[in-house]
């Protein structure tokens, strides 16, 4: 836990010019087990404070890997020199930023230091069960995992923070064979928002998740590849959730706005059908807590959530202060860093499509020939909304009928282009927080979203 030795950090701050403070510990713990074997036991821990300044357009930025007093006024020193440097020789003139009513915002609990053993035990409980449960396995690997974010921030204009953002997890990769000997595998994350020793204080009651990952497999095992061409599909949650964040998310960041993305002619026209509404949540969504909730951003703005399109419209993006400043509309606590010595940038927190209204089994009745997508493994998206993404799980659908499994497939297309072709909305949401968004320094991110019917394109064989 970061003790508070930055108490007396504003009479450090230089006058007349916006200051962040920041201070930051980040934890991880991984262990990996590979065919009952232990491949990867660590332990990893970064800490460290810098320095940012805004001045007349520019920014002055340091750290350093210590966290005392004295390196605090070593990196504001620097960040102010810096600052200077950048303004006589790169200066836009456009003075400071606006202030924002300061606010003390402490959201932490004690982080407890699990054991490494409490990691090895659970991973070879669950592997004892894949080895009890499972005979058709030709691979598994079990990894636990936990990562934190601790921050600890101080502002000019009077922000206040101290906060952590635990999530742990235990992901599951298993192999098999189909028929004519031809490689399949599934994987699945297990876990969430929390310490490792509270999401796996009972191992057993992850159990029926692994069941279902392991029938998922064996009906990929009989599977069949997908008839390539644009087609009728349902999206489950996880895809649609994976949309949101990279074909359509990345594009309504407002520096990419900025540097030219679909989204910066786009705003108030049509994108999607009027079905389809999308926002950037901030730490509450559809009443209930996000997966990985945040509220005070690494600029020290007290975080809201970003409508990006309402009924079909793109209405908004997602703003850091300087975004805010330019675009005349108020910031929205998008502004996120990965390390100590990361600056903050436009980052998602937790973006989702909204639910609708529909039923999934009505949803798969309405198709008579068609595809269910339920998960993926990667993918890639542009400024311009384009999409590929790798299917790992599906299923066909005949007369409104789930049917056989499908191969490893791909689907493709242009975000806002597919988003108008969306005529089912699901009733609920689906949430996922188990990977990292790369954008110049990694990020953990939610993301999520409820089964969509509509038309994509699907590869083949």
């Amino acid at each position: 836990m970061l003790q508070d030795i930055l108490m007396d950090a504003k009479e450090w701050f230089p006058a007349g010019v916006h200051t962040e403070l920041r201070a930051q510990c980040n934890r991880d713990r991984d262990v990996v087990l590979v065919q009952g074997s232990l491949t990867r036991n660590s332990r990893e821990e970064t800490r460290g404070v810098s320095a940012r300044i805004y001045q007349n357009g520019v920014c002055g930025f340091s750290s350093v890997a210590e966290y005392t007093q004295d390196a605090a006024k070593n990196v504001l020193r620097e960040a102010a020199d810096n600052a200077a440097f950048m303004d006589r020789h790169a200066g836009k003139g456009k003075g400071t930023l606006p202030p924002f009513s300061g606010e003390g915002i402490v959201q932490r609990e004690e982080l407890p230091d699990t054991e490494q053993k409490r990691y090895i035990e659970v991973v070879k409980d669950f592997d004892d069960y894949l080895l009890r449960n499972c005979p058709h396995l030709t691979g598994r690997t079990v990894r636990a995992a936990e990562d934190s974010m601790e921050k600890l921030l101080k502002t000019s204009d009077g922000a206040e923070g101290h906060f952590i953002s635990p999530r742990s997890f235990v992901y599951i990769f298993l192999n098999a064979e189909t028929k004519d000997g031809a490689p399949v595998e599934v994987y699945a994350p297990l876990g969430g928002e929390g310490t490792f020793d509270r999401q796996f204080e009972n191992p057993a009651v992850w159990y029926p998740k692994i069941d279902t990952l392991y029938r998922q497999l064996m009906d990929k095992r009989e599977g069949v590849h997908a008839k390539a061409g644009l087609r009728t599909v349902i999206l489950g949650g996880m895809m649609s959730g994976i949309l949101a964040h990279e074909s359509v998310g990345h594009t309504v960041e407002a520096d990419a706005v900025l540097s030219g993305s679909v989204a910066a002619t786009n705003l108030h026209r049509q994108v999607a059908s009027e079905k389809v509404s999308m926002t950037d949540f901030a730490h509450t969504a559809f009443g209930e807590r996000c997966p990985l909730p945040v509220f005070l951003d690494d600029e020290g703005i007290v975080c809201s959530d970003a409508p990006l399109i309402e009924n079909g419209i793109l209405t908004g993006y997602m703003h850091n202060r300087e975004s805010a400043q330019h675009f005349d509309v108020a910031p929205t606590g998008n502004a996120r860093a990965f390390l100590f010595s990361d600056e903050p940038l436009i980052r998602m927190r937790n973006t989702a499509v909204h639910p609708g209204k529909d039923r999934l089994e009505d949803m798969i009745a309405s198709v008579e020939e068609g595809y269910y997508l339920l998960d993926y493994n990667n993918g890639q998206a542009d400024a311009t909304g384009e999409f590929m993404f790798g299917i790992t799980c599906g299923y066909e659908i005949r007369k409104g009928k789930i049917g056989k499994a499908i191969l490893d497939t791909t689907i493709s297309g242009v975000a806002f282009d597919m988003l108008k072709t969306v005529d089912m909305v699901g009733d609920s949401v689906t949430w996922s927080c188990s990977g990292y968004c790369g954008k110049k320094q990694p990020m953990p991110v939610g993301m999520g979203g409820p089964a969509l019917r509509c038309k994509v394109l699907i590869g083949g064989r």
